[in-house]
């Protein structure tokens, strides 16, 4: 089907997996109410959704492998229970070392399955002038090694993780692999967020002529991290179909993937690359 809806889930995440998922729960509640149900639906998470704000180490407690632990057991049953495809944003999964995780994205089918997971590329070790000050993500993340696209009838999902959407090459491999909708779930921090969060993720929906799906964090959280909000769908013009300000919730936007095509057919960005056809050494 070309018609799908896709949403983006706003969280303020506690350190306590529980919590966070009994507000996911209620949100789609909300989702789903009244909604065309015939159409498929797509619901994403933010990154560290299930854990966030917490001491060190937290998200290590609770990594599991692939498909096993209580927070995978339960954004698999919320799949269900609602009869959507929920792209868990990111959670802790274990990783060849076993002092640290990987920051798994992955997306349940509405029967509960896994269509398809990813592991966190591009890690967040930058100095930023904010209350946390140092970000060292690599000390306790295990850096992942794949691209991810994930196949849903028309729908072809390319999948990455917040700090991610600073590297175009991985959304331009994905592109080229059929990518028509990029999620990009987040935990963008108040201070980067103000300066580049849009203009990132407006470049990456025009540059590879397709949807963008940003959910992200927002507020204070319980270590005193402050993230930035303003979770985003964007169609592949650039234009922003929905945003969800600083406040918790939820946004939504039915699109249609043909949008995709009839862009590349008018542009045809992929035929017009030189560097990559041409100029590539």
């Amino acid at each position: 089907m070309a018609n799908w809806r896709l949403s983006a889930i706003q969280l303020s995440s506690v350190p306590q997996p529980e919590q966070n998922l009994a507000q996911v729960a209620e949100y789609l509640q909300q989702l789903c109410a009244g909604v065309d149900n015939t159409l498929p639906h797509l619901v994403a998470l933010p990154e560290c959704f299930a854990v966030f704000g917490g001491r060190d180490g937290l998200q290590l407690q609770y990594k599991a492998a692939l498909g096993q632990g209580v927070i995978q057991q339960g954004c698999a049953a919320l799949a269900k229970q609602f009869g959507v495809y929920l792209l868990a944003g990111s959670l802790p999964t274990a990783s060849k070392d076993p002092q640290r995780f990987s920051a798994s994205s992955i997306v349940f089918a509405p029967d509960g399955s896994i269509v398809a997971d990813y592991q966190k590329m591009h890690l967040f070790d930058v100095e930023i002038s904010d209350s946390t000050g140092s970000y060292r993500e690599s000390a306790s993340t295990y850096a992942g090694e794949k691209i991810s696209l994930a196949h849903i009838d028309r729908l072809k999902l390319g999948l990455s993780i917040c700090y991610d959407v600073r590297f175009p090459g991985l959304m331009q491999a994905l592109a080229a692999q059929g990518m028509n909708v990029l999620s990009v779930p987040s935990a963008f921090t108040k201070v980067t967020g103000a300066a580049h969060w849009h203009t990132l993720l407006r470049a990456r929906a025009i540059e590879n002529q397709c949807f963008v799906l940003a959910p992200n964090q927002t507020g204070v959280h319980a270590n005193g991290r402050e993230t930035y909000g303003h979770s985003l769908i964007i169609d592949p013009w650039g234009c922003v179909l929905a945003d969800a300000g600083t406040a918790p919730g939820w946004i939504s936007a039915v699109i249609d993937l043909t949008d995709c095509v009839q862009l590349q057919q008018k542009m045809p960005l992929a035929h017009h690359n030189r560097f990559n056809s041409e100029l590539k050494p």
